[in-house]
């Protein structure tokens, strides 16, 4: 499972422009992110922009994916061919 945003989410608009994927997206009351393009930043950064730039911390951290499944989505969506 990807990072996802919490009820606690004020939709302050500072994590959207942060996520290199665009995985980020406003929903009906708060702030979303699509798990088919979170990557947790793998392969574009060393920890997950969203989870920083938070003012409220609504992005817990705990529920990640292994290094490996996001590296092997972050390939697939810019295009690049899985490591042999």
């Amino acid at each position: 499972m990807s990072l996802m945003i919490t009820d606690e989410c004020i939709n302050c608009d500072v994590c959207e422009p942060e996520c290199p994927n665009e995985a980020i997206y406003q929903g009906e009351s708060i702030y979303e992110i699509d798990p088919n393009k979170c990557t947790e930043c793998v392969g574009h950064y060393d920890a997950p922009q969203c989870v920083e730039v938070c003012p409220v911390d609504c992005i817990p951290l705990g529920i990640e994916e292994t290094h490996e499944q996001l590296m092997s989505r972050y390939l697939q969506l810019t295009g690049q061919d899985t490591p042999a």
